[in-house]
């Protein structure tokens, strides 16, 4: 894994996405810091994966006819 300096990330971008059409990841730094990575599809297709359902998926995964009850108590006043 390459690690490279945001400006010269900036100069050299087509080839970065080439390493990683080639399977190599790039770490790119901001002030001496990791700050961005950049993977091969493949590899953050995996890290997306392993991120579990999204909200959506979650709440239509709710089984049909389930109910909340409200809280009956009265809301305060609120004073404008």
């Amino acid at each position: 894994m390459r690690t490279v300096q945001l400006r010269d990330a900036k100069a050299r971008l087509s080839a970065l996405v080439e390493a990683a059409e080639k399977g190599e990841a790039s770490v790119i730094t901001k002030h001496g810091r990791p700050a961005a990575m950049l993977v091969p599809m493949d590899m953050a297709e995996r890290l997306i994966a392993a991120e579990g359902p999204s909200l959506a998926e979650m709440l239509l995964s709710i089984p049909a006819g389930f109910e909340v009850e409200r809280d009956p108590t009265p809301l305060r006043a609120a004073d404008l």
